[in-house]
């Protein structure tokens, strides 16, 4: 009995996941440089919509780096729930102390004798 296993090489899928997670970057680093004002000007949630967009992007390419160099799309569906769920749960709470202690200082600066000094 012969257990020779075929090697698939996976050439092609490093270069697509490369050409991806470059095409995120690119597009995240023009946006930090050029910093569009109806983006930067425009607040949703406490935030504006640029930092939003920031945060999409680095989540997405988050994501895909745990699916692509982590292997998930092969693991049983129950695998792949643990670990999403869980990094969802912590990016919302992180996202939402983000978003209350940054009111909260902006309000101690707005509303006292401190001084913005940065």
């Amino acid at each position: 009995m012969s257990h020779a296993h075929e090697h698939v090489s996976n050439t092609s899928r490093i270069w697509k996941v490369f050409i991806l997670l470059s095409i995120v970057t690119i597009v995240e680093v023009a946006l930090g440089i050029v910093r569009p004002e109806v983006l930067f000007m425009n607040n949703f949630l406490s935030m504006n919509l640029l930092n939003w967009i920031f945060i999409i992007l680095t989540l997405y390419k988050a994501y895909y780096i745990v699916w692509a160099f982590m292997h998930m799309e092969g693991e049983k569906s129950s695998l792949r729930w643990a670990v999403v769920a869980t990094v969802i749960f912590l990016v919302l709470y992180l996202v939402f102390i983000l978003l209350v202690e940054a009111d909260y200082v902006y309000e101690v600066f707005k509303n006292s004798t401190i001084k913005w000094n940065f």
